[in-house]
């Protein structure tokens, strides 16, 4: 459903979130392996992830990725739209630059609740709540990436 990035950023964050629940900061190494993403596209997701303000890191000794506790849990439909930009929650399902109620695509009337099905998903779930659903065993974060 979501670009390659989305998905491995969408990964990345619920596992380092996961470690931040131990007390640890994992590193770029570390993440890749455990979502089974390249390292060098998961360094430059993550790197992406912190200029934006989505995510903190630390360098060096005791250094590493990490949500910051006083800000606000992070909406999926934040990480969405800073991977994939709006046009997931705004573009047409086959792609036409002009389509609304107005002058709707053949698919219009069928997509346009699908699309927002999917906008209030990703907007009432964030990245920390799925974290906690692995941390107490709802779902399985291993499981879903073999």
């Amino acid at each position: 459903m979501f670009n390659k990035e989305t998905e491995y950023a969408l990964r990345g964050l619920v596992y380092i979130k996961l470690q931040n629940l131990k007390g640890r900061r994992p590193g770029t190494a570390e993440v890749s392996k455990e979502i089974e993403a390249p390292p060098f596209f998961t360094a430059k997701i993550l790197q992406r992830l912190v200029r934006s303000g989505l995510l903190e890191s630390l360098k060096g000794k005791g250094g590493g990725f990490f949500f910051d506790p006083e800000k606000p849990e992070l909406q999926l439909v934040k990480l969405v739209s800073a991977t994939e930009g709006d046009r997931s929650f705004t573009g047409c399902g086959i792609g036409l630059k002009y389509c609304d109620k107005a002058n709707p695509c053949p698919l219009h009337e069928k997509y346009a609740p699908i699309r927002e099905s999917i906008n209030n998903l990703l907007s009432e779930e964030t990245v920390q709540s799925l974290a906690q659903k692995v941390h107490k065993k709802e779902i399985s974060l291993t499981n879903a990436l073999k």
